[in-house]
């Protein structure tokens, strides 16, 4: 159950077996249905989650009532309210599984410890969350200065196979599109394909 999440570590730091034995130890498992919410606004993220199988979808409603989502969170990825898990202070923004999930979660108190016990796991969760802000930095960048068809390249190259596993509406609220700008764009695709 723990291959996954360890080798996703191992990408940046190296433990030895005890260290390994110890981080996963501090884990919870738990399985999501589709639509099931993970985190909803006003609740404090107590957890940063980590999903093994299946896929979650970060958002926030704007002023108008729209859904803006901000990120999906495939297999082998990390995510939470992190404003919120870092400051525990309320969530502005929803988790929720897209399909069926498989998460392991880390609670931020094992996470401060983990700290103390194994400080090499600062370096993982900098790392991380350099990562994160940096793809966060890029998405407002490409909202900015794309075109939605390019937006939609962007969004094929990143979420490899995902655009074939979630609904049509989820990838437009990504893309900050219609539905129907998006099915013209496909149909437009598979033209210029044949």
């Amino acid at each position: 159950m723990f291959d996954v999440i360890l080798k996703n570590i191992g990408k940046h730091i190296t433990l030895s077996k005890e260290e390994e034995d110890y981080f996963t130890s501090k884990l919870v498992y738990e399985v999501y249905k589709k639509r099931d919410v993970v985190l909803e606004p006003g609740k404090v993220a107590l957890y940063t989650y980590f999903v093994t199988d299946g896929c979650l979808k970060l958002y926030e409603y704007d002023n108008n009532g729209f859904e803006n989502i901000i990120t999906f969170v495939p297999k082998d990825w990390w995510n939470s309210d992190l404003y919120s898990f870092l400051t525990q202070q309320p969530a502005t923004q929803y988790l929720q599984a897209i399909e069926k999930t498989e998460l392991l979660k880390l609670s931020k108190t094992d996470l401060e410890d983990l700290y103390v016990k194994i400080p090499k796991f600062e370096r993982f969760f900098r790392i991380l969350h350099q990562n994160s802000h940096l793809a966060l930095t890029n998405l407002v960048r490409n909202n900015s200065s794309l075109t939605a068809e390019e937006k939609y390249d962007k969004f094929v190259e990143r979420y490899q196979g995902l655009e074939l596993r979630i609904t049509q509406k989820d990838i437009a609220a990504y893309l900050g599109i219609t539905p129907e700008f998006l099915s013209r764009i496909k149909r437009k695709r598979k033209k210029m394909d044949s």
